[in-house]
């Protein structure tokens, strides 16, 4: 079977084979030990480790079968299940916490008395996804039994602490203590072509010489080469749903987003639409009100004129008449007095008036 296209210098570590390899196995069990002194920070000083039996049945046929990837016990009898997971799982803390019941149970005393004394217990969980995405930096998590109230632990005796490997960004020259010369190694090892300058530590010399492909026998290898195969399917399986997410998460957007543009876009529409109608409705009834306020102007002011005009008529005619009136009535008395031989000298001392006047009402009467 050729291998020609494992042309990495080391093992991923991500794979069961390389996990396995380097943490579960009694040649390399140094490895896990200095692993989980740095991820405990001095709470728990390990000296030795003893693996168990990584398959547990329950305490009945009828019981759940869980499988650990390692399982292990230190020198005062504290369990440790440490597992590698590639992908979130729907369940995963559900998961978590059942696996914890089995290192659990196993401590009842059968057939003596029993106090229900129990060792502590700690889920490690490896992970090569993240489960919190609010805070991009936190990637260590620790979690115990607490009072809601208090914040304070109830129980110490079961912890579980979860790595989320992706948030783990530190470079080379960034790394500072062992636990973060771990998390390096294990996240950028199948990446590197030697051993970093920064991990010269004696444990790390052997974590590197047990990574090596090179290093593999024949069976080894062909174990290797299935394990990685899965990784990567896995990972194209992987890819492929999270790109299908995407795009009909984006088509879905897409959607959303038109709708919701066309329902704003129709309210913006319409006020802008009503805004625009009122004002050219208003100019248009403006010059409408103006053209129908000159016709029914036009139409009030010529019978106000009329009526105006008449009354005005009236009073001329009147002013009128009456003058014609007086100037016949003066014209006939004058004639009626020269008519009765009375000298128009004496006429105008009579009436006031002067002698052309007299004669010009005496000459209009022939």
């Amino acid at each position: 079977m050729p291998l020609d296209y494992l042309t990495d210098r080391y093992v991923n570590f991500y794979t069961d084979f390389a996990f396995k390899k380097l943490f579960g196995t009694e040649v390399n069990k140094k490895l896990l030990i200095s692993f989980l002194n740095s991820l405990l920070y001095g709470q728990e000083v390990i000296k030795d480790l003893t693996y168990l039996n990584n398959e547990h049945m329950g305490t009945t046929e009828f019981d759940r079968k869980a499988v650990f990837d390692v399982y292990c016990e230190n020198e005062q009898g504290e369990k440790f299940l440490v597992e590698m997971q590639k992908a979130e799982q729907q369940f995963f803390k559900d998961r978590s916490v059942f696996y914890s019941t089995f290192p659990i149970r196993e401590q009842a005393k059968r057939g003596k008395e029993w106090n229900y004394k129990l060792k502590s217990v700690y889920t490690i969980g490896i992970l090569n996804f993240c489960f919190d995405e609010e805070d991009p930096e936190y990637y260590h998590h620790e979690v115990k039994l607490i009072d809601t109230k208090t914040g304070k632990v109830f129980y110490d005796k079961l912890t579980f602490i979860y790595l989320e490997m992706p948030k783990f960004t530190k470079t080379e020259k960034e790394l500072e203590t062992l636990f973060d010369k771990w998390l390096y190694a294990i996240r950028h090892l199948s990446d590197l072509m030697k051993r970093p300058k920064a991990l010269q530590e004696k444990v790390f010399q052997q974590f590197f010489k047990e990574a090596e492909i090179s290093k593999l026998n024949r069976q080894e290898l062909l174990k290797y080469e299935d394990s990685l195969k899965a990784y990567r399917d896995w990972y194209s399986v992987m890819s492929t749903a999270k790109n299908k997410s995407r795009k009909e998460g984006l088509e879905e957007g897409l959607e959303a987003g038109r709708a919701e543009g066309r329902a704003l876009g129709l309210k913006e529409g319409l006020k802008e639409g009503r805004a625009q109608g009122l004002k050219e409705g208003k100019a248009q009834g403006l010059e409408e009100g103006r053209a129908e306020g000159r016709a029914q102007g036009l139409e009030e002011g010529k019978a106000q004129g009329l009526e105006e005009g008449k009354a005005q008529g009236r009073a001329q005619g009147l002013e009128e008449g009456k003058a014609e009136g007086r100037a016949e009535t003066t014209r006939e008395i004058v004639y009626k007095m020269k008519s009765e031989g009375i000298e128009e000298a004496t006429i105008s001392k009579i009436t006031g008036f002067n002698i052309e006047y007299i004669k010009s009402l005496l000459d209009s009467d022939k």
